[in-house]
């Protein structure tokens, strides 16, 4: 590797990675590359193009919800959410809160320090859970389906205590780790329309701002379906992508 410097132009500058990294770099590099110092370390910031493998046809869906309290929650049941994730957000919050109180130029360096390392984890954990849901729908044969976040700040009504949250987690940055994970493995991927997902009853349709009476149940005023919210909207999010695929896939009729 070879690097521009304010001397010139250096020549075999070495570098390690781990070997997926270096078989990746040495069959898909493209274009030039960056040479970065972050804690000390240096780090190479390469492009690869990457062939995308062909899309295979889906037997079924994963619809995966995302939410405030439950990061996400997918069809099958699969709850991703902890108690231990929502006391870092709020000890992230206060220590936020005493160093923004402080106004010295030590408290402004020290929380540039803390948002780059809440950002990290924030990035690991969206990371952790997207691959999962893809080696899932990958080993069953299904595609993944979110919903559409666009406009979620002016949908949803919060309590003063979740704005914080909705504002720091990057909820959108966990569906586009879906998205390219999805399309590297070849599986589906799809976003759905996500109008009243946690209020429809999966069973009978019947769509009432009553039938979640608390945040975590819902309960269908008609038909007496049960469960847990999250889970239900999954369920709707997996539907609407079973009839939206139809529309993806149907072939455009020639011309008359």
């Amino acid at each position: 590797m070879s690097i521009w410097t304010v001397d010139g132009r250096m020549r075999g500058i070495r570098y390690t990675g781990s070997a997926d990294q270096l078989k990746t770099l040495a069959g898909y590099r493209k274009g030039e590359s960056d040479l970065v110092r972050r804690g000390g370390k240096w780090f190479l910031i390469a492009i690869c193009d990457l062939p995308d493998p062909e899309v295979f046809e889906p037997v079924d869906w994963v619809g995966v919800d995302r939410g405030i309290v439950n990061l996400a929650t997918t069809s099958d049941g699969t709850n991703y959410q902890g108690r231990r994730l929502n006391r870092y957000r709020r000890w992230q919050a206060r220590k936020r809160a005493e160093l923004q109180a402080r106004q010295t130029r030590s408290a402004t360096r020290r929380l540039a320090r803390r948002s780059k390392k809440e950002q990290r984890h924030a990035t690991h954990v969206n990371h952790r859970i997207s691959k999962e849901i893809v080696s899932v729908a990958q080993r069953t044969g299904r595609g993944i389906a979110v919903e559409q976040l666009d406009g979620i700040r002016e949908r949803v009504r919060l309590r003063r205590d979740q704005r914080g949250t909705l504002s720091s987690w990057p909820f959108r940055q966990l569906g586009q780790h879906l998205a390219y994970k999805a399309r590297r493995a070849g599986v589906p991927f799809l976003e759905v329309d996500p109008a009243y997902t946690s209020q429809r009853c999966p069973r009978c349709g019947h769509t009432e701002k009553a039938n979640r009476p608390t945040r975590d149940r819902f309960s269908c005023r008609r038909c007496g379906l049960a469960g847990p919210a999250d889970v239900v909207a999954g369920v709707n999010v997996r539907n609407r992508a079973r009839s939206a695929w139809v529309f993806v896939t149907t072939p455009v009729p020639a011309p008359a």
